[in-house]
């Protein structure tokens, strides 16, 4: 949003909206010399907005984390002007591919991994569910992510721990196997091993 806040200047507008409170508080701190960026608390499916009073929207990496997809892009057509712009990017986490010293363990791990997000092949049905809301669809594009080898500020291995974690806490068969797949890839990682590549599919589409 600060990025975008940026590109519009002092005399453009731009309202986050996020349904974490810590996150909102963080992004207020960060941004308070941007007066241009509003930042309020609300849900994807019942956005506090008026009608028609955007030129544009811009949604990454939220609407896999909703569980009314629909519901959401109604109130992002609601939201714009006639003619007004959406950018929706989301991931297809069927897409990811990662080097892992013990496949079995692995693909017990992101099997569990699957229930972090409320559909995880969403970019899948996108393109149609866009139609659906009132968009006419102008551009579909594949944002490929490739780590072929391993460095501390790269996404593969920021995302090690956090798999970790919610597999752990989210119990069942695969939660023993957790920490021994975080270890088997730090260990990789310091043999000098490492591929990664994941897939995110950006949809641009206008207001009908």
């Amino acid at each position: 949003a600060g990025q975008i806040a940026d590109a519009v200047g002092a005399g453009g507008e731009v309202c986050a909206v996020d349904v974490s409170g810590p996150l909102l508080a963080a992004a207020r701190a960060h941004n308070a010399a941007r007066p241009q960026l509003r930042i309020v608390e609300g849900d994807a499916r019942r956005l506090p907005l008026p009608d028609a009073g955007f030129d544009a929207a811009v949604s990454t990496q939220v609407l896999e984390y909703v569980d009314d997809v629909d519901a959401a892009l109604a109130e992002m057509r609601r939201v714009l002007r006639p003619g007004g712009r959406v950018l929706v990017v989301d991931t297809d986490w069927d897409s990811m591919v990662w080097m892992a010293p013990d496949p079995a363990r692995h693909a017990r791990v992101m099997a569990a991994w699957a229930a972090h997000a409320a559909d995880v092949h969403l970019p899948r049905t996108l393109a149609r569910r866009l139609e659906r809301a009132g968009f006419a669809l102008r551009e579909v594009q594949v944002l490929p992510l490739l780590n072929a080898e391993h460095r501390e500020a790269s996404y593969s291995h920021r995302i090690v721990p956090l798999i970790a974690d919610y597999v752990a806490l989210a119990g069942g068969a695969a939660a023993a196997d957790a920490r021994a797949w975080a270890d088997d890839m730090h260990a990789q990682a310091a043999g000098g091993a490492w591929f990664f590549s994941l897939n995110r599919y950006l949809f641009r589409a206008e207001r009908r």
